[in-house]
């Protein structure tokens, strides 16, 4: 395990910059949503929590944080809920008035006071458009939704349902306000871009005509401040540089949580250390070697079918292209991928149908509920590609 540091860092302006696009300002705009893509452990989550959520509450907005691989065991549609029906305890005696009051006609279900405000479920029969409305009401916020994971919602048919249901609350709670005033905001992020697109790709998707977003990466700054931290722990005699630093973060693929594991490698032998900047990068090639190795003895088991569907999509998600597994051309791509593997077998739908299939049990292929596919680790296609030069 590795040690804790202490090191914190914020990215406030980045949280700044999202806050002003959220309501139209500044130079971009995500009223109608923001889905920001990055890999995993690359400081999105962290940054959703420990800087976007503050930065809501500073604009004295309401954000309601879900992560959808939380409980990967729950329905992403059930998680959704709860998250909403849990911001709404808070304001449990001014929705009891609201129900009572005259002229709440679209949030009729809770005339019946039956809301038990223990469960973090909501009433039988009520719609997110109808939570939400309510939790806009009485909290007399713009509300943000921030949903962390948010492709993992495409694998039921609720979740892709619940999907369409925040675009419905969203359209109907900012309908005829002034820009950047109340209303509904969502920010959808995921650890695979590819994933994510799917919820915006053709028009049969909820947030068509919409774009992914790339997360920013942490910068030099991240890596400088960080030195700044460990070398303060140091003798003056034995102090990291910040570019030595950031070599090996950039050889991690810029995970503070895979750099944190080298610094803890390197500690081992500072008392004794001549050249930090030789033990860092040799300690991050050799992480990075262990991951490669892994993806080499994963793909060196596969049969020749499954190795060629793997790389046609890596190709195409390269080319942030879809991958139809029965159109000609993808079924053309698998034979020649084939054929320079020396293999004699001539692919047909059958044959691809049946190395998805298997790929999916080994986890190395996603589907969503409504039968798009995509690598389950960028990652993994990443290094494919690279293997083949």
């Amino acid at each position: 395990m590795t040690k804790r540091t202490g090191f914190v860092f914020r990215r406030d302006s980045l949280a700044l910059t999202v806050a002003r696009g959220l309501i139209g300002e500044g130079l971009h705009d995500y009223a109608s949503g923001l889905f920001l893509a990055a890999p995993r452990r690359t400081g999105k989550s962290t940054f959703l929590r420990e800087d976007l959520l503050p930065q809501c509450l500073k604009q004295d907005w309401l954000p309601v944080y879900v992560d959808l691989w939380a409980d990967r065991e729950k329905d992403p549609a059930e998680l959704i809920s709860s998250a909403i029906a849990v911001a709404l305890v808070p304001y449990e005696k001014g929705i009891r008035k609201l129900a009572k009051s005259a002229g709440i006609e679209k949030l009729n279900f809770l005339r019946t006071l039956s809301w038990d405000f223990t469960q973090p479920q909501l009433p039988e029969g009520a719609t997110l458009t109808q939570a939400l409305e309510l939790l806009n009401n009485a909290s007399q916020k713009m509300i943000v939704l921030i949903i962390d994971e948010a492709q993992h919602a495409l694998t039921s048919e609720a979740g892709v349902n619940a999907m369409f249901a925040l675009k419905a609350a969203r359209d109907e709670l900012n309908q005829g306000l002034e820009r950047g005033n109340g209303g509904l905001r969502l920010v959808l992020t995921g650890s695979n871009r590819d994933k994510l697109a799917h919820l915006v790709l053709n028009k049969n998707q909820p947030f068509y005509g919409s774009s992914i977003t790339p997360f920013p990466l942490l910068g030099k700054d991240f890596t400088q401040a960080y030195t700044a931290h460990l070398n303060s722990h140091l003798a003056q005699t034995n102090q990291f540089s910040a570019a030595n630093i950031d070599a090996a973060f950039d050889l991690v693929g810029r995970r503070p949580e895979l750099l944190r594991t080298i610094i803890g490698d390197v500690a081992l032998e500072l008392g004794e250390a001549q050249n930090l900047g030789e033990l860092l990068r040799n300690s991050a090639q050799l992480l990075r070697a262990g991951v490669w190795e892994e993806f080499e003895s994963t793909y060196n088991a596969l049969t020749l079918p499954q190795r060629a569907v793997l790389r046609v999509m890596a190709d195409r998600a390269y080319d942030n292209q879809p991958f139809a597994p029965f159109a000609d051309t993808t079924v053309l791509a698998v034979g020649e991928v084939l054929k320079a593997l020396n293999s004699d077998v001539v692919p047909g739908t059958q044959t691809i149908q049946a190395a998805i299939d298997s790929l999916r049990e080994k986890e190395l292929v996603w589907k969503s509920s409504r039968g798009a596919y995509a690598l389950e680790d960028k990652a993994f296609g990443e290094w494919l590609r690279q293997r083949r030069g």
